[in-house]
């Protein structure tokens, strides 16, 4: 679908924004002037409603619910869209110059949705446990009593809160030992250190008259620090036994739907906790916030499953030796863990910042909303727009809701974007990596810029600037002048004018690329700089790069190699191969599969393998290269193919003393293949005149 299959609804915003409609029909290609309205929202509003009932896009975003609740009491029943082009690229110091981003905007935002991605399903039945101090936790339960099945954990130091006088919900007491799980599906464990269990006590008062420090009192808790070890309580609660200091069953667990943590020091203190967690901690006003979105987290949820994940190219792990831990270390909610030689991706876990896709160098890990093809179509369409539009120095801006608040802000406070500066919206700023950058520097993009807020995870910012510097230095090192890569950091709208402002065309490629992004993120690299290349003012045939680098090649000690093969089997890319005969050992290497996971490296029992980050650009790279080969050694006896020279001399070196094999003939067995070592160990030990006697025997 594209505009011309839309009705355009374009308004200056009281006279506020220079729109050109006729510039814009030529390079949005829609035959006929496009109507314009200054109050689109106000005395124009039967514009909306009016003509045929097709669908439409507004190029309007802060009156969005209005548009749609007047087209609903119409009866309209078509599609109605919205794209910002008042503070993304009208409210701003370089407005009169800004008709091919206003172009690009619009014809992006005519693309069809992308297909909808699988969904991950939450049920909550309401049971919430309430974690923290007495005062507060038991404050909340009264007041929440009545909407959920409430349980309360007390921690620390109960002493002089009285508990309820009606038992309406369950009270515990303990140090939290763990917390697993999401919203509808937490576990929790806790240990019972009061020697009075709160579950069992009846509250009959017995033990606080009894006692005679009075160290009990109605919080039915025992201040161990005044208690002189009477046991007069024992005594006064008899067969209740509620009261037992020599407790050794003290573990105590339960499922909850919700949980509310009090504590001043959180259990998850991760920067995203799993949802259906809430951690404000001992701030009253972040207390009520807390309830109140509680309040809503009845019922059943979904959110999409953000990611896909191939296993057969994971580079996590072989046979138990560590390889990639990029998208372990990276993420924020703890949702990815190993599993064996693979990984684990718990999608209830997952928020969807794609920081995992972005730093897997295989592309296993791949993202999912919107896919990868998806966001080119995007991106491509919004740079051949712009460009048939006559803009130049395109920078593309890639943020997510946080930096559009930012850029909001911008356009209305400050001098809003650069006309060459086209904002793209992602669901996080760090879901976009070095396919979706190369590829934007392919179709034309002068530069890439994205926006941390800060708000953000912050080894995000890091992973994301790290990825940047490897797409810096195969653009520097290819002749592309200036700096195409930047990680704006800002956190208020000051800070992003002068980064925005300050943001400096570099040299693009001189002729657009015309192929399509793929799901398969080494493909698309791969087209990206082919064409990149092609086109590059200083072509190079290898480019090095630093350490972490997805790209590279492997250098090998041949006089420590012994040639036993086992990177071959480590190596989950196919990047390292044998041959195809049996009969010659040697050892090739594919470059362009390798993802440098070091897989090989740390599986090799001769540490003969270290690694080479570069970017390799002739045909050399796709090629299979010999990288050590091996005259094989053959059984002294039938002939037998049994191992490679190396290999069996170093075995037979390693040998030689050996006790068991000090007798006469030993070793010789050890350069015979299996078969043959029966026959000569048979034939030695058994005389042979004993042998032939027993075979004439009937």
């Amino acid at each position: 679908m594209s505009l011309r299959d839309k009705t355009l609804h374009l308004c200056t915003c009281n006279g506020t924004m220079p729109l050109e409609a006729a510039a814009l029909a030529r390079a949005l290609e829609l035959a006929g002037p496009l109507p314009l309205r200054t109050q689109l929202c106000q005395k124009e509003l039967a514009a909306l409603t009016g003509g045929r009932d097709e669908d439409a896009l507004v190029a309007c975003t802060q009156e969005q619910t209005l548009f749609r609740e007047v087209a609903a009491e119409e009866g309209k029943t078509h599609t109605l869209s919205f794209v910002n082009i008042r503070e993304a690229a009208l409210w701003s110091a370089e407005a009169h110059a800004a008709t091919p981003k206003v172009a690009a905007l619009l014809a992006a935002a005519a693309l069809p949705e992308p297909e909808p991605v699988p969904r991950v399903t939450f049920q909550s039945e309401g049971r919430l446990l309430i974690i923290g101090p007495a005062d507060a936790a038991l404050h909340w339960a009264d007041a929440l009593r009545a909407q959920f099945g409430v349980t309360v954990l007390i921690t620390g130091r109960a002493v002089g809160r009285e508990l309820p006088l009606e038992r309406t919900y369950p009270v515990y007491s303990g140090r939290l030992e763990r917390l697993a799980g999401w919203l509808g599906a937490f576990e929790a464990e806790w240990l019972q250190e009061n020697p009075i269990d709160l579950e069992l006590c009846t509250r009959c008062n017995a033990c606080v008259k009894v006692c005679p420090e009075h160290a009990i009192d109605w919080s039915f808790q025992i201040d161990l620090e005044r208690c002189r070890d009477h046991r007069q309580c024992v005594a006064a609660c008899g067969a209740i036994g509620a009261i037992d200091f020599d407790r050794r069953d003290t573990s105590r667990s339960e499922r909850f739907d919700l949980v509310l943590d009090l504590d001043p020091t959180p259990y998850f203190r991760i920067h995203q906790p799993p949802q259906g967690y809430w951690r404000p901690g001992n701030d009253v006003a972040a207390q009520a916030l807390a309830v109140t979105e509680i309040a809503a987290a009845v019922g059943s949820f979904e959110k999409p499953k953000f990611f896909n994940y191939k296993a057969s190219i994971c580079a996590h792990s072989r046979s138990q030796q560590p390889g990639c831990n990029l998208c372990i270390d990276v993420c924020s909610t703890a949702a990815v863990r190993g599993d064996g030689d693979h990984i684990f991706v718990e999608p209830h876990l997952c928020m969807g910042c794609g920081a995992c896709t972005t730093v897997c160098p295989s592309g296993a890990l791949t993202y999912a909303y919107p896919p990868v093809p998806d966001l080119g179509t995007r991106v491509r369409t919004l740079l051949s727009t712009y460009r048939a539009a006559g803009g130049r120095d395109a920078c593309l801006l890639f943020h997510d809701e946080g930096g559009r608040e930012l850029i909001l802000q911008l356009g209305r406070r400050g001098k809003g974007l650069p006309a060459r500066v086209i904002p793209v919206e992602l669901h996080h700023m760090a879901s976009a990596g070095i396919d979706v950058w190369l590829g934007a520097l392919a179709y034309g993009a002068s530069e890439v810029a994205v926006l941390a807020t800060g708000a953000e995870a912050p080894q995000y910012g890091e992973a994301v600037a790290q990825q940047m510097g490897f797409v810096e230095s195969i653009a520097q090192a290819l002749g592309y002048q200036g700096t195409h890569m930047h990680l704006i950091r800002a956190g208020d709208r000051a800070a992003l004018e002068a980064a925005v402002w300050a943001l400096k065309p570099a040299l693009a490629a001189r002729v657009p690329a015309a192929f399509h992004w793929t799901t398969d993120k080494r493909a698309t690299i791969t087209l990206a700089v082919e064409h990149i290349l092609a086109h590059a003012p200083v072509p190079q045939s290898r480019i090095p790069l630093t350490p972490g680098a997805p790209f590279g090649t492997i250098v090998v000690n041949r006089d420590a190699c012994t040639m036993c093969l086992a990177c071959v089997g480590a190596c989950p890319e196919g990047a390292i191969l044998d041959h195809p005969q049996a009969e010659r050992p040697e050892l090739r290497f594919i470059e362009t599969k390798c993802v440098q996971c070091g897989l090989c490296a740390s599986t090799c029992p001769e540490d003969a393998i270290t690694l080479e980050p570069r970017l390799l650009l002739t045909a050399e790279a796709r090629a299979p290269r010999l990288l050590n080969e091996a005259a094989m050694f053959n059984c002294i006896r039938c002939g037998k193919p049994l191992g490679t020279e190396k290999m069996v001399g170093n075995m037979l070196a390693k040998l030689a003393g050996h006790s068991m094999f000090a007798a006469p003939g030993e070793l010789d067995r050890l350069k015979m293949c299996a078969d043959c070592r029966v026959i000569d160990r048979m034939q030695k030990e058994i005389p042979t005149g004993h042998v032939a006697a027993r075979a004439n025997e009937p």
